[in-house]
Protein backbone atom coordinates (compact mmCIF):
# COMPACT_ATOMS: atom_id res chain seq x y z
CA UNK A 1 0.00 0.00 0.00
CA UNK A 2 1.46 3.30 -1.33
CA UNK A 3 1.69 6.18 1.60
CA UNK A 4 -0.63 9.36 1.74
CA UNK A 5 1.73 12.20 0.44
CA UNK A 6 0.27 15.76 1.15
CA UNK A 7 1.99 18.81 -0.64
CA UNK A 8 1.43 22.02 1.60
CA UNK A 9 1.68 25.17 -0.27
CA UNK A 10 1.29 28.82 0.97
CA UNK A 11 0.18 31.29 -1.03
CA UNK A 12 -0.15 35.21 -0.47
CA UNK A 13 -0.74 36.91 -3.99
CA UNK A 14 0.97 34.18 -5.83
CA UNK A 15 -1.47 34.17 -9.30
CA UNK A 16 1.62 34.53 -11.80
CA UNK A 17 3.15 30.91 -10.49
CA UNK A 18 0.93 28.74 -8.39
CA UNK A 19 -0.46 26.78 -11.62
CA UNK A 20 3.44 26.18 -12.36
CA UNK A 21 3.78 24.78 -8.70
CA UNK A 22 0.70 22.57 -8.34
CA UNK A 23 1.97 21.02 -11.80
CA UNK A 24 5.71 20.31 -11.59
CA UNK A 25 4.50 18.81 -7.86
CA UNK A 26 1.52 16.50 -9.69
CA UNK A 27 4.43 15.74 -12.78
CA UNK A 28 6.99 15.10 -10.12
CA UNK A 29 5.07 12.40 -7.45
CA UNK A 30 1.84 11.92 -9.39
CA UNK A 31 -0.12 10.25 -6.40
CA UNK A 32 0.28 13.54 -4.06
CA UNK A 33 -2.44 15.68 -2.74
CA UNK A 34 -1.64 19.54 -3.24
CA UNK A 35 -3.07 22.00 -0.56
CA UNK A 36 -2.73 25.13 -1.46
CA UNK A 37 -3.53 27.29 1.64
CA UNK A 38 -4.71 30.78 0.66
CA UNK A 39 -3.33 33.49 2.56
CA UNK A 40 -5.36 36.46 2.26
CA UNK A 41 -4.71 36.82 -1.50
CA UNK A 42 -6.33 39.38 -3.98
CA UNK A 43 -5.36 38.32 -7.23
CA UNK A 44 -6.79 35.38 -7.85
CA UNK A 45 -4.47 33.11 -6.47
CA UNK A 46 -7.39 30.54 -5.13
CA UNK A 47 -9.26 30.07 -8.11
CA UNK A 48 -6.06 29.73 -10.38
CA UNK A 49 -4.86 26.92 -7.64
CA UNK A 50 -8.10 24.90 -7.61
CA UNK A 51 -8.31 24.98 -11.89
CA UNK A 52 -5.10 23.90 -11.68
CA UNK A 53 -6.08 20.90 -9.64
CA UNK A 54 -4.77 21.44 -5.89
CA UNK A 55 -6.99 21.95 -2.61
CA UNK A 56 -7.75 24.81 -1.93
CA UNK A 57 -8.29 26.16 1.63
CA UNK A 58 -7.97 29.25 3.32
CA UNK A 59 -5.85 30.95 6.40
CA UNK A 60 -7.18 34.37 7.37
CA UNK A 61 -4.35 34.91 9.63
CA UNK A 62 -2.06 36.74 7.40
CA UNK A 63 1.66 34.49 7.59
CA UNK A 64 3.19 32.04 6.73
CA UNK A 65 3.77 30.48 10.32
CA UNK A 66 -0.35 30.68 10.68
CA UNK A 67 -0.76 28.74 7.36
CA UNK A 68 2.07 26.23 8.35
CA UNK A 69 0.12 25.87 12.02
CA UNK A 70 -3.33 25.66 10.23
CA UNK A 71 -2.37 22.87 7.99
CA UNK A 72 -0.64 20.87 10.41
CA UNK A 73 -3.33 20.66 12.34
CA UNK A 74 -5.69 19.72 9.61
CA UNK A 75 -4.15 17.78 6.63
CA UNK A 76 -3.97 14.27 8.00
CA UNK A 77 -1.10 12.24 5.75
CA UNK A 78 1.86 9.81 5.36
CA UNK A 79 4.83 12.09 4.33
CA UNK A 80 4.27 16.18 4.31
CA UNK A 81 6.17 18.54 1.93
CA UNK A 82 6.27 22.06 2.45
CA UNK A 83 7.17 24.11 -0.51
CA UNK A 84 6.49 27.53 -1.25
CA UNK A 85 3.98 29.04 -4.13
CA UNK A 86 6.84 31.30 -5.95
CA UNK A 87 7.55 28.61 -8.12
CA UNK A 88 11.28 29.26 -7.18
CA UNK A 89 12.29 25.44 -5.89
CA UNK A 90 13.13 22.68 -8.26
CA UNK A 91 9.67 20.31 -8.02
CA UNK A 92 11.45 17.15 -9.81
CA UNK A 93 13.69 16.98 -6.86
CA UNK A 94 10.77 15.76 -4.53
CA UNK A 95 10.92 12.10 -5.58
CA UNK A 96 14.30 12.01 -4.30
CA UNK A 97 13.55 13.79 -1.02
CA UNK A 98 11.19 11.58 -0.25
CA UNK A 99 12.71 8.38 -1.21
CA UNK A 100 15.91 9.66 1.26
CA UNK A 101 12.91 9.86 4.21
CA UNK A 102 11.50 6.71 3.28
CA UNK A 103 15.02 5.16 2.93
CA UNK A 104 16.23 6.20 6.20
CA UNK A 105 13.61 6.15 7.61
CA UNK A 106 14.46 9.40 8.47
CA UNK A 107 11.67 12.36 9.88
CA UNK A 108 13.02 15.95 8.21
CA UNK A 109 14.65 15.80 4.66
CA UNK A 110 15.60 19.80 4.37
CA UNK A 111 15.91 21.08 0.37
CA UNK A 112 19.69 22.90 0.13
CA UNK A 113 19.13 25.42 -2.01
CA UNK A 114 21.54 25.74 -4.87
CA UNK A 115 21.48 29.14 -7.40
CA UNK A 116 20.36 28.17 -10.68
CA UNK A 117 20.64 31.82 -11.76
CA UNK A 118 23.03 34.32 -10.29
CA UNK A 119 19.97 36.75 -9.21
CA UNK A 120 17.89 33.88 -7.33
CA UNK A 121 18.80 35.61 -3.94
CA UNK A 122 18.05 38.75 -3.11
CA UNK A 123 20.96 40.99 -2.38
CA UNK A 124 21.41 40.57 1.21
CA UNK A 125 19.96 37.30 1.40
CA UNK A 126 22.29 34.64 1.18
CA UNK A 127 25.16 36.01 3.27
CA UNK A 128 22.60 36.91 5.82
CA UNK A 129 21.35 32.92 5.43
CA UNK A 130 24.90 32.12 5.94
CA UNK A 131 25.25 33.99 9.09
CA UNK A 132 22.02 32.40 10.35
CA UNK A 133 23.51 29.07 9.74
CA UNK A 134 26.72 29.57 11.68
CA UNK A 135 24.70 31.39 14.54
CA UNK A 136 22.20 28.50 14.67
CA UNK A 137 25.23 25.80 14.14
CA UNK A 138 27.00 27.27 17.01
CA UNK A 139 23.93 27.76 19.68
CA UNK A 140 22.52 24.67 19.15
CA UNK A 141 25.51 21.98 18.27
CA UNK A 142 24.41 20.57 15.20
CA UNK A 143 25.58 21.80 11.41
CA UNK A 144 22.77 23.15 9.13
CA UNK A 145 23.26 24.34 5.92
CA UNK A 146 20.18 26.38 4.89
CA UNK A 147 18.10 26.57 8.10
CA UNK A 148 15.60 29.47 6.03
CA UNK A 149 15.16 26.76 3.14
CA UNK A 150 11.20 26.49 2.45
CA UNK A 151 11.38 23.33 0.85
CA UNK A 152 11.22 20.50 3.02
CA UNK A 153 9.64 16.79 3.42
CA UNK A 154 8.79 15.60 6.86
CA UNK A 155 7.12 12.53 8.37
CA UNK A 156 3.85 12.41 10.09
CA UNK A 157 5.74 11.99 13.93
CA UNK A 158 7.36 15.32 13.27
CA UNK A 159 4.73 17.17 12.18
CA UNK A 160 2.22 15.86 14.73
CA UNK A 161 4.81 17.01 17.78
CA UNK A 162 5.80 20.22 15.92
CA UNK A 163 4.14 23.06 18.14
CA UNK A 164 4.17 25.62 15.64
CA UNK A 165 4.22 28.80 17.90
CA UNK A 166 5.75 31.68 14.87
CA UNK A 167 3.11 33.29 13.07
CA UNK A 168 5.79 34.50 9.85
CA UNK A 169 8.61 33.82 7.87
CA UNK A 170 10.47 32.83 11.08
CA UNK A 171 8.28 29.37 11.28
CA UNK A 172 11.77 27.80 8.98
CA UNK A 173 13.75 28.44 12.03
CA UNK A 174 11.34 26.95 14.36
CA UNK A 175 11.43 23.64 12.36
CA UNK A 176 15.01 24.04 12.23
CA UNK A 177 15.46 24.11 15.98
CA UNK A 178 12.77 21.60 16.68
CA UNK A 179 14.56 18.95 15.12
CA UNK A 180 17.86 19.40 16.60
CA UNK A 181 16.26 19.72 20.14
CA UNK A 182 14.28 16.13 19.39
CA UNK A 183 16.99 15.26 17.70
CA UNK A 184 15.04 13.27 14.95
CA UNK A 185 16.55 11.28 11.56
CA UNK A 186 17.50 14.06 8.80
CA UNK A 187 19.22 14.64 6.43
CA UNK A 188 19.72 17.81 3.49
CA UNK A 189 19.63 17.37 0.02
CA UNK A 190 20.58 20.11 -2.95
CA UNK A 191 17.87 20.91 -4.80
CA UNK A 192 17.91 24.00 -7.16
CA UNK A 193 16.69 27.59 -6.90
CA UNK A 194 15.96 29.79 -9.44
CA UNK A 195 14.31 33.71 -9.95
CA UNK A 196 10.58 33.92 -8.75
CA UNK A 197 8.38 33.94 -12.35
CA UNK A 198 7.76 37.18 -13.82
CA UNK A 199 5.28 39.33 -12.48
CA UNK A 200 5.61 37.76 -8.88
CA UNK A 201 7.01 39.86 -6.08
CA UNK A 202 8.87 38.27 -3.13
CA UNK A 203 6.37 39.47 0.75
CA UNK A 204 10.13 38.94 2.48
CA UNK A 205 11.38 41.97 3.77
CA UNK A 206 15.40 42.00 4.24
CA UNK A 207 15.69 44.22 7.36
CA UNK A 208 12.43 43.20 8.77
CA UNK A 209 12.28 39.62 8.71
CA UNK A 210 16.01 39.15 9.56
CA UNK A 211 15.12 41.06 13.03
CA UNK A 212 12.43 39.03 13.28
CA UNK A 213 14.28 35.91 12.43
CA UNK A 214 17.21 36.85 15.07
CA UNK A 215 14.68 37.93 17.53
CA UNK A 216 13.13 34.46 17.01
CA UNK A 217 16.79 32.94 17.79
CA UNK A 218 16.62 34.93 21.04
CA UNK A 219 13.54 33.58 21.96
CA UNK A 220 14.31 29.99 21.00
CA UNK A 221 17.89 30.12 22.83
CA UNK A 222 16.08 31.28 26.12
CA UNK A 223 13.36 28.69 26.07
CA UNK A 224 15.67 25.68 24.71
CA UNK A 225 18.86 26.55 25.98
CA UNK A 226 18.23 28.23 29.48
CA UNK A 227 21.32 27.28 31.08
CA UNK A 228 22.98 28.74 28.40
CA UNK A 229 21.56 31.74 28.51
CA UNK A 230 21.07 32.25 31.84
CA UNK A 231 24.31 31.21 32.61
CA UNK A 232 26.02 33.77 30.12
CA UNK A 233 23.73 36.79 31.57
CA UNK A 234 24.55 35.57 35.06
CA UNK A 235 28.39 35.49 33.88
CA UNK A 236 27.60 39.06 32.63
CA UNK A 237 25.96 40.49 35.82
CA UNK A 238 29.10 38.84 38.19
CA UNK A 239 31.62 40.01 36.09
CA UNK A 240 30.27 43.95 36.51
CA UNK A 241 29.93 43.42 40.58
CA UNK A 242 33.21 42.54 40.49
CA UNK A 243 34.38 45.73 38.71
CA UNK A 244 32.61 47.92 41.13
CA UNK A 245 33.38 45.72 44.28
CA UNK A 246 36.91 44.56 44.15
CA UNK A 247 38.57 48.59 44.33
CA UNK A 248 35.94 48.55 47.37
CA UNK A 249 37.46 45.43 48.65
CA UNK A 250 41.29 46.52 47.95
CA UNK A 251 40.53 49.77 49.47
CA UNK A 252 38.74 48.37 52.76
CA UNK A 253 41.93 46.23 53.46
CA UNK A 254 44.08 49.05 53.03
CA UNK A 255 42.21 51.71 55.43
CA UNK A 256 39.42 49.80 57.16
CA UNK A 257 36.97 52.17 55.83
CA UNK A 258 34.08 51.49 53.43
CA UNK A 259 34.13 55.38 52.11
CA UNK A 260 31.64 54.27 49.01
CA UNK A 261 29.16 52.48 50.80
CA UNK A 262 26.25 53.25 47.62
CA UNK A 263 28.59 51.03 45.55
CA UNK A 264 29.77 48.27 47.62
CA UNK A 265 25.24 47.58 48.00
CA UNK A 266 25.52 48.15 44.49
CA UNK A 267 28.10 45.16 43.95
CA UNK A 268 26.60 43.08 46.28
CA UNK A 269 23.47 43.35 45.16
CA UNK A 270 24.55 42.48 41.85
CA UNK A 271 26.41 39.36 42.91
CA UNK A 272 23.25 38.11 44.50
CA UNK A 273 21.22 38.62 41.44
CA UNK A 274 23.69 37.28 39.09
CA UNK A 275 23.54 33.92 41.75
CA UNK A 276 19.54 34.46 41.75
CA UNK A 277 19.97 34.34 37.65
CA UNK A 278 22.40 30.92 37.83
CA UNK A 279 19.89 28.99 40.37
CA UNK A 280 16.69 30.32 37.42
CA UNK A 281 18.31 29.17 34.49
CA UNK A 282 18.71 25.81 36.08
CA UNK A 283 15.56 25.39 37.54
CA UNK A 284 14.29 26.34 33.98
CA UNK A 285 16.59 23.58 32.41
CA UNK A 286 14.80 20.97 34.35
CA UNK A 287 11.71 22.00 33.12
CA UNK A 288 12.96 22.45 29.62
CA UNK A 289 14.02 18.88 29.95
CA UNK A 290 10.88 17.36 30.85
CA UNK A 291 9.42 19.56 28.44
CA UNK A 292 11.47 17.57 26.18
CA UNK A 293 10.67 14.49 27.37
CA UNK A 294 7.11 15.46 26.69
CA UNK A 295 7.91 16.22 23.03
CA UNK A 296 9.62 13.02 22.65
CA UNK A 297 6.86 10.83 23.90
CA UNK A 298 4.09 12.85 21.39
CA UNK A 299 6.44 12.04 18.56
CA UNK A 300 6.52 8.58 19.29
CA UNK A 301 2.65 8.11 19.15
CA UNK A 302 2.63 8.37 15.58
CA UNK A 303 4.23 5.69 13.36
CA UNK A 304 7.69 6.16 11.04
CA UNK A 305 7.45 7.02 7.38
CA UNK A 306 6.55 3.81 5.17
CA UNK A 307 9.80 2.09 3.98
CA UNK A 308 9.92 1.74 0.17
CA UNK A 309 9.41 -2.07 -1.11
CA UNK A 310 11.82 -4.20 -1.60
CA UNK A 311 12.15 -5.01 -4.90
CA UNK A 312 10.63 -8.54 -5.94
CA UNK A 313 12.42 -11.90 -5.81
CA UNK A 314 12.86 -11.77 -9.69
CA UNK A 315 14.84 -8.74 -9.62
CA UNK A 316 17.20 -9.48 -7.46
CA UNK A 317 17.95 -13.18 -9.29
CA UNK A 318 18.95 -10.61 -12.58
CA UNK A 319 20.89 -8.69 -9.95
CA UNK A 320 22.69 -11.87 -9.21
CA UNK A 321 23.49 -13.34 -12.10
CA UNK A 322 24.59 -9.87 -13.72
CA UNK A 323 26.75 -10.21 -10.63
CA UNK A 324 28.04 -13.66 -11.58
CA UNK A 325 28.76 -12.45 -15.29
CA UNK A 326 30.30 -9.40 -14.53
CA UNK A 327 32.84 -11.05 -12.00
CA UNK A 328 33.72 -14.73 -13.11
CA UNK A 329 33.81 -17.28 -10.82
CA UNK A 330 37.05 -18.12 -9.08
CA UNK A 331 38.33 -14.74 -10.39
CA UNK A 332 40.37 -12.69 -7.27
CA UNK A 333 37.72 -9.93 -7.40
CA UNK A 334 35.06 -12.33 -7.26
CA UNK A 335 32.88 -12.22 -4.29
CA UNK A 336 29.80 -14.02 -2.76
CA UNK A 337 26.89 -11.86 -2.47
CA UNK A 338 23.31 -12.99 -0.77
CA UNK A 339 21.09 -11.26 -2.54
CA UNK A 340 17.93 -13.75 -1.69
Amino acid sequence: MNPSIAAIVPCHNEAASIAQVVSDLKVAQPDIEVYVYDNLSTDGTAEIARAAGATVRYENTKGKGNVVRRAFADVDADIYVLIDGDDTYDAAALPKMIAALREGPLDHVVGVRRQLTATAYRPGHSSGNKAFNTLVSSVFGYRVNDMLSGYRVFSRRFVKSFPAVSREFEVETELTVHSMNLRVPQVEIEVGFKDRAEGSESKLNTYRDGFKILRLIGNLVRHERPWLFHGLLGALILVVSLLLGFPIVVEFAQTGFVPRFPTAVLASSLAIIAMLVWLLGLVLDGITKSRREASRLSYLMSSAPPPLPDPPRAARVAERVEVAEAVPLGSAGAKTRDLS
